[in-house]
């Protein structure tokens, strides 16, 4: 079978990739140049674990390609997948289709013979209809259908999640594009992989509805890591004694600065959104979306009190800048508010991160980056952790605390322990942890 994939952002290029990693021929398409050059040079637009190897591999192997040139992608293509950004509209929260809907008239002038043309971007409800009115507006005698197979890729793991999934989520009320369906993904099916198929509108709702309750997950156990400062309870063994229920399981309990990244923000935003449209208002999405958003700016006050109620003057040194480790995305990071309310504070910042620093330096750049966790603390008044890369556990707390000139450490993440880190003399605030 042969495929175009349409986008060689997150989505697009590791799906792609996967795909012809199950044997499909696949070619990516992209209007960038620039990145389709550097991807001919095996050179990665993203950071993603393993994702240059598996590149290379199906390159070598003559199953994966790259190119500028749409039309001869998708003219000989059995499915062509639409995976163009979805981002935030300004404004009003809605998602913005534009890069799909013209994806979606290129593919109708593009198409040769019958064609599965699949929605792989995150879309609200009755995208799928609009793709198919726009294809079959332009092309009214073409033979194709339109089909919805959402993204559940998580950044720092998405080859793995692509590859052993725990689902597949198909929405079509073709037969015809049932049957291409299966077959692109007959490697899963063949070692079980659950394949739900829905309707379009019902698999479209499934991913934010997923996404959704996600981050809500996320913002019930910050703000329940609120109420245990106030009574002296620990999050940590809260979250585990509700997380063995299996009724809510252990997974996103994590207390932390609240979540950022490509998906939570923009997703519970459009679902608010397409909620509010058709009359069916979610007020617990709403709530969560203001939460976080309130969570992330308080952030900064954590710090400000642990540095005795003011850092004007002071050196904050702060490790972790993207939204989550193993990726470079600083999309939405907590970062992104706690690092200038700091500055505005009148803090100097001092920071690094392992992958993210030349995509920071362009939303941060008023702030000193270092090359290493150790010289970033050198002299500083506040070490913060605000992404927890494994390295950063791992680090020398002797040398932390000779190189901090005041033993303050904020941990955004909970990464070390709260007894430990007092025992070695350190003046130590966590989230939720007496």
């Amino acid at each position: 079978m042969r495929i175009a994939m349409i986008g060689t952002g997150y989505v697009g290029l590791v799906s792609g990739t996967c795909f012809s990693e199950f044997g499909i021929e696949v070619v990516c398409v992209d209007k960038d140049a620039r990145k389709i050059e550097l991807l001919h040079q095996n050179v990665m637009p993203i950071y993603e674990p393993g994702l240059d190897q598996l590149v290379a591999d199906n390159v070598k192997a003559g199953r994966l390609s790259f190119t500028t040139d749409l039309k001869a992608a998708v003219k000989d293509a059995d499915a062509v997948f639409i995976a163009v950004g979805t981002p935030s509209r300004r404004g009003d929260g809605h998602a913005d289709l534009s890069y799909v809907y013209a994806a979606a008239e290129e593919i109708a002038d593009a198409m040769n013979g019958y064609t599965v043309v699949v929605t792989k971007s995150t879309v609200p409800v009755g995208t799928g209809d609009e793709v198919e009115a726009i294809i079959r507006k332009r092309r009214p005698d073409a033979e194709f259908d339109v089909v919805s197979n959402p993204e559940f890729l998580r950044e720092g793991s998405a080859i793995n999640d692509f590859m052993r999934p725990d689902r597949v989520v198909i929405g079509t009320e073709s037969e015809r594009a049932r049957a291409v369906m299966k077959q692109l993904y007959r490697v899963l099916y063949l070692i079980e992989t659950p394949i739900v198929f829905t309707s379009r509108r019902t698999s479209e709702l499934i991913k934010y509805a997923g996404n959704t309750f996600l981050a809500t997950k996320i913002t019930f156990i910050n703000e329940i890591a609120d109420l245990c400062e106030k009574v002296g309870a620990n999050v940590h063994d809260v979250a585990r004694g509700i997380g063995l229920d299996g009724r809510i399981g252990k997974k996103f309990l994590h207390a932390g600065p609240g979540y950022g990244g490509s998906c939570f923000p923009k997703d519970t935003l459009a679902l608010v959104k397409t909620a509010r449209d058709f009359g069916a208002p979610i007020r617990v999405v709403e709530t969560v979306v203001a939460v976080n958003d309130e969570r992330k700016k308080r952030m900064a006050d954590k710090v400000v009190a642990a540095c005795g109620g003011s850092v004007k003057g002071k050196t904050v040194a702060v490790l972790g800048l993207t939204f989550k480790p193993n990726t470079d995305d600083m999309r939405d990071s907590p970062s992104l508010d706690i690092v200038p309310a700091l500055v505005e504070a009148g803090a100097a910042v001092r920071a690094f991160d392992p992958e993210g620093m030349n995509e920071a330096k362009k939303l941060l750049p008023a702030i000193d980056y270092k090359d290493d966790a150790y010289a970033t603390m050198a002299g500083a008044d506040c070490l913060v952790i605000v992404t927890e890369w494994n390295e950063f556990r791992a680090l020398d707390l002797g040398r932390v605390k000779s190189l901090l000139a005041d033993p303050v450490v904020v941990d955004l993440r909970n990464v070390w322990d709260p007894k430990e880190m007092k025992d070695a003399g350190f003046t130590y605030v966590s989230i939720g942890r007496p």
